[in-house]
Protein backbone atom coordinates (compact mmCIF):
# COMPACT_ATOMS: atom_id res chain seq x y z
CA UNK A 1 0.00 0.00 0.00
CA UNK A 2 2.64 2.04 0.77
CA UNK A 3 5.23 1.30 -1.72
CA UNK A 4 2.52 2.19 -3.97
CA UNK A 5 3.73 6.01 -3.74
CA UNK A 6 5.38 7.81 -6.67
CA UNK A 7 9.10 8.36 -6.16
CA UNK A 8 10.17 11.66 -4.02
CA UNK A 9 6.08 11.57 -2.77
CA UNK A 10 6.16 9.04 -0.09
CA UNK A 11 3.72 9.41 2.82
CA UNK A 12 6.22 11.52 5.05
CA UNK A 13 6.64 14.61 2.74
CA UNK A 14 2.37 15.07 2.00
CA UNK A 15 -0.42 16.24 4.34
CA UNK A 16 -1.97 13.69 6.42
CA UNK A 17 -5.34 14.38 4.28
CA UNK A 18 -3.50 13.80 1.04
CA UNK A 19 -2.80 10.09 2.52
CA UNK A 20 -6.00 9.07 3.44
CA UNK A 21 -7.20 10.39 -0.40
CA UNK A 22 -4.12 8.42 -2.17
CA UNK A 23 -5.26 5.55 -0.54
CA UNK A 24 -8.57 5.32 -1.14
CA UNK A 25 -8.04 6.55 -4.91
CA UNK A 26 -5.84 3.23 -5.30
CA UNK A 27 -8.74 1.43 -3.65
CA UNK A 28 -10.71 2.77 -6.74
CA UNK A 29 -8.61 1.33 -9.21
CA UNK A 30 -8.99 -2.21 -11.44
CA UNK A 31 -6.28 -3.98 -10.08
CA UNK A 32 -7.37 -2.84 -7.12
CA UNK A 33 -10.67 -4.73 -7.85
CA UNK A 34 -9.29 -7.53 -8.98
CA UNK A 35 -6.61 -7.99 -5.97
CA UNK A 36 -10.52 -7.52 -3.88
CA UNK A 37 -11.55 -10.38 -6.03
CA UNK A 38 -9.20 -12.62 -5.13
CA UNK A 39 -9.27 -12.14 -1.49
CA UNK A 40 -13.04 -12.48 -1.53
CA UNK A 41 -12.57 -16.05 -3.06
CA UNK A 42 -10.34 -17.24 -0.08
CA UNK A 43 -12.04 -15.16 2.62
CA UNK A 44 -15.71 -16.15 3.15
CA UNK A 45 -16.43 -13.23 5.19
CA UNK A 46 -15.47 -10.73 2.52
CA UNK A 47 -17.59 -12.75 0.02
CA UNK A 48 -20.67 -10.35 0.52
CA UNK A 49 -18.82 -7.28 -0.48
CA UNK A 50 -19.12 -6.65 -4.11
CA UNK A 51 -16.05 -3.76 -3.94
CA UNK A 52 -14.12 -1.98 -1.80
CA UNK A 53 -16.16 0.63 -1.05
CA UNK A 54 -19.38 -1.44 -0.19
CA UNK A 55 -16.33 -3.18 2.30
CA UNK A 56 -15.40 0.29 3.98
CA UNK A 57 -19.18 1.14 3.84
CA UNK A 58 -20.49 -1.35 6.27
CA UNK A 59 -17.44 -1.04 8.58
CA UNK A 60 -17.94 2.30 9.46
CA UNK A 61 -21.59 2.09 9.38
CA UNK A 62 -22.66 3.11 13.06
CA UNK A 63 -24.33 1.23 14.62
CA UNK A 64 -23.65 -2.60 13.40
CA UNK A 65 -22.50 -5.52 14.95
CA UNK A 66 -18.86 -5.23 16.20
CA UNK A 67 -18.14 -9.24 16.20
CA UNK A 68 -19.31 -9.35 12.59
CA UNK A 69 -17.07 -6.18 11.82
CA UNK A 70 -14.14 -8.14 14.07
CA UNK A 71 -14.13 -10.86 11.83
CA UNK A 72 -13.83 -8.59 8.59
CA UNK A 73 -10.79 -6.96 10.16
CA UNK A 74 -9.15 -10.52 10.88
CA UNK A 75 -10.14 -12.04 7.45
CA UNK A 76 -8.15 -8.87 5.86
CA UNK A 77 -5.11 -9.17 8.43
CA UNK A 78 -5.00 -12.93 7.20
CA UNK A 79 -4.56 -11.80 3.52
CA UNK A 80 -2.38 -8.85 4.89
CA UNK A 81 -0.16 -11.37 5.87
CA UNK A 82 0.20 -13.01 2.82
CA UNK A 83 2.54 -12.21 -0.30
CA UNK A 84 2.14 -10.18 -3.47
CA UNK A 85 -0.85 -7.89 -4.68
CA UNK A 86 -3.59 -9.26 -2.90
CA UNK A 87 -1.55 -8.51 0.27
CA UNK A 88 -0.64 -4.99 -0.17
CA UNK A 89 -4.30 -4.87 -0.97
CA UNK A 90 -5.48 -6.27 2.28
CA UNK A 91 -3.07 -3.72 4.17
CA UNK A 92 -4.30 -0.53 2.01
CA UNK A 93 -8.06 -1.49 3.40
CA UNK A 94 -7.05 -2.21 7.07
CA UNK A 95 -5.66 1.48 6.70
CA UNK A 96 -9.03 3.12 5.82
CA UNK A 97 -10.95 0.90 7.81
CA UNK A 98 -9.10 1.93 10.68
CA UNK A 99 -8.22 5.42 9.85
CA UNK A 100 -10.42 7.28 12.10
CA UNK A 101 -8.92 5.02 15.06
CA UNK A 102 -5.06 6.35 13.13
CA UNK A 103 -5.84 9.97 13.18
CA UNK A 104 -7.33 9.99 16.68
CA UNK A 105 -3.55 8.30 17.66
CA UNK A 106 -2.38 11.25 14.67
CA UNK A 107 -3.98 14.16 17.20
CA UNK A 108 -2.65 12.66 20.32
CA UNK A 109 0.69 12.09 19.25
CA UNK A 110 0.72 16.16 18.44
CA UNK A 111 -0.39 16.62 21.65
CA UNK A 112 2.17 14.97 23.14
CA UNK A 113 4.91 16.35 20.78
CA UNK A 114 5.72 13.22 19.76
CA UNK A 115 7.65 14.84 16.39
CA UNK A 116 6.76 17.10 13.25
CA UNK A 117 3.65 16.44 12.32
CA UNK A 118 4.73 14.75 9.37
CA UNK A 119 7.30 12.78 11.23
CA UNK A 120 4.11 11.78 12.85
CA UNK A 121 1.91 10.93 10.03
CA UNK A 122 4.83 8.62 8.35
CA UNK A 123 5.36 6.52 12.22
CA UNK A 124 1.71 6.25 12.57
CA UNK A 125 1.59 4.65 9.12
CA UNK A 126 4.86 2.75 9.02
CA UNK A 127 3.64 1.49 12.78
CA UNK A 128 0.54 0.07 11.67
CA UNK A 129 1.90 -1.88 8.80
CA UNK A 130 4.19 -3.68 11.03
CA UNK A 131 1.01 -4.13 13.78
CA UNK A 132 -1.01 -5.98 11.08
CA UNK A 133 1.74 -8.01 9.38
CA UNK A 134 3.16 -9.04 12.61
CA UNK A 135 -0.60 -9.76 14.24
CA UNK A 136 -0.97 -13.65 15.73
CA UNK A 137 -4.35 -13.85 15.46
CA UNK A 138 -4.63 -17.21 17.10
CA UNK A 139 -4.10 -14.60 20.30
CA UNK A 140 -5.99 -11.52 19.76
CA UNK A 141 -9.87 -11.34 20.20
CA UNK A 142 -10.62 -7.61 19.26
CA UNK A 143 -8.48 -6.43 16.07
CA UNK A 144 -8.85 -2.37 15.90
CA UNK A 145 -8.44 -2.20 19.42
CA UNK A 146 -5.40 -4.28 19.99
CA UNK A 147 -3.78 -2.55 16.74
CA UNK A 148 -4.68 0.71 17.39
CA UNK A 149 -3.21 0.24 21.28
CA UNK A 150 -0.32 -1.51 20.04
CA UNK A 151 1.22 1.48 17.68
CA UNK A 152 0.15 4.56 20.40
CA UNK A 153 1.82 2.41 23.07
CA UNK A 154 4.98 2.15 21.26
CA UNK A 155 5.05 5.48 19.87
CA UNK A 156 5.17 6.79 23.53
CA UNK A 157 7.52 3.96 24.73
CA UNK A 158 9.78 5.24 22.03
CA UNK A 159 9.44 8.76 22.87
CA UNK A 160 10.19 8.57 26.24
CA UNK A 161 13.10 6.00 25.31
CA UNK A 162 14.91 8.72 23.23
CA UNK A 163 14.19 11.47 25.59
CA UNK A 164 15.51 9.49 28.48
CA UNK A 165 18.67 8.85 26.52
CA UNK A 166 19.46 12.52 25.05
CA UNK A 167 18.89 13.64 28.63
CA UNK A 168 21.18 10.81 30.09
CA UNK A 169 23.86 11.86 27.91
CA UNK A 170 23.67 15.68 28.72
CA UNK A 171 23.68 15.00 32.12
CA UNK A 172 20.05 16.87 33.13
CA UNK A 173 18.51 15.87 36.07
CA UNK A 174 16.18 13.72 35.44
CA UNK A 175 12.89 15.44 37.31
CA UNK A 176 13.33 18.02 35.07
CA UNK A 177 13.28 15.80 31.95
CA UNK A 178 9.73 13.97 33.14
CA UNK A 179 8.55 17.82 33.67
CA UNK A 180 10.06 19.84 30.67
CA UNK A 181 6.81 19.55 28.60
CA UNK A 182 8.31 17.42 25.58
CA UNK A 183 5.53 15.16 25.83
CA UNK A 184 1.97 17.25 26.47
CA UNK A 185 2.42 18.10 30.09
CA UNK A 186 5.29 16.09 31.46
CA UNK A 187 5.23 12.92 33.51
CA UNK A 188 5.12 14.92 36.84
CA UNK A 189 2.24 16.95 35.46
CA UNK A 190 0.46 14.01 34.31
CA UNK A 191 1.29 12.02 38.13
CA UNK A 192 -0.35 15.82 39.52
CA UNK A 193 -3.12 16.01 37.29
CA UNK A 194 -3.85 12.65 38.04
CA UNK A 195 -3.76 12.92 42.02
CA UNK A 196 -5.88 16.04 41.95
CA UNK A 197 -8.92 14.42 39.45
CA UNK A 198 -8.39 11.29 41.70
CA UNK A 199 -9.44 12.68 45.01
CA UNK A 200 -12.16 13.94 43.56
CA UNK A 201 -13.40 11.41 41.50
CA UNK A 202 -11.70 8.03 43.07
CA UNK A 203 -11.23 4.94 40.15
CA UNK A 204 -12.81 7.19 37.63
CA UNK A 205 -10.14 9.56 37.56
CA UNK A 206 -8.39 7.46 34.49
CA UNK A 207 -10.83 7.81 32.41
CA UNK A 208 -12.19 10.80 32.72
CA UNK A 209 -8.01 11.80 31.67
CA UNK A 210 -8.18 9.69 28.93
CA UNK A 211 -11.61 10.86 27.19
CA UNK A 212 -11.39 14.43 27.90
CA UNK A 213 -8.36 15.66 28.22
CA UNK A 214 -5.90 13.39 26.14
CA UNK A 215 -8.48 13.01 22.98
CA UNK A 216 -9.54 8.68 23.36
CA UNK A 217 -13.03 7.87 22.65
CA UNK A 218 -15.18 6.45 25.36
CA UNK A 219 -14.96 3.44 23.23
CA UNK A 220 -10.73 2.93 23.24
CA UNK A 221 -10.49 3.26 27.19
CA UNK A 222 -13.54 1.05 27.64
CA UNK A 223 -11.14 -1.73 26.16
CA UNK A 224 -8.18 -0.49 28.26
CA UNK A 225 -9.76 -0.57 31.58
CA UNK A 226 -11.73 -3.93 30.83
CA UNK A 227 -14.98 -2.71 30.22
CA UNK A 228 -17.90 -2.95 28.33
CA UNK A 229 -18.63 0.68 26.38
CA UNK A 230 -22.08 1.10 28.19
CA UNK A 231 -20.57 0.44 31.45
CA UNK A 232 -17.34 3.05 30.52
CA UNK A 233 -19.95 5.41 29.07
CA UNK A 234 -22.02 5.38 32.35
CA UNK A 235 -19.09 5.62 34.66
CA UNK A 236 -17.64 8.86 32.52
CA UNK A 237 -21.47 10.34 32.68
CA UNK A 238 -21.31 9.98 36.43
CA UNK A 239 -18.09 11.19 36.88
CA UNK A 240 -18.18 14.23 35.08
CA UNK A 241 -21.59 14.92 36.76
CA UNK A 242 -19.23 15.18 39.92
CA UNK A 243 -16.59 17.30 38.37
CA UNK A 244 -19.13 19.45 37.86
CA UNK A 245 -20.61 19.97 40.88
CA UNK A 246 -17.16 19.61 42.54
CA UNK A 247 -16.50 23.18 40.57
CA UNK A 248 -19.83 25.18 41.34
CA UNK A 249 -18.19 24.68 44.72
CA UNK A 250 -15.35 26.91 43.82
CA UNK A 251 -15.73 30.83 44.85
Amino acid sequence: ALDAWPQGRRPMSIAWHAIRDHLTDSSSKLNFQRSFDAIRRTQAALAPFRDPATLLDGLHRTPGDPARKNVILAALVGAAQGDGPASDCALTLLLLALWPGLDAIRRRSLWRRLGSADEIASDVLARTTEAVRSLDLGRVNWIAATVLRNVERDMIRVRQRDTAREHLASGADPDEVADSGDSGIGAAGYAKLNGAVRKLLGDDALLVIRVAIEGFSQAEVAVELGLTEAAARKRYQRAMRRLHAALEEIP
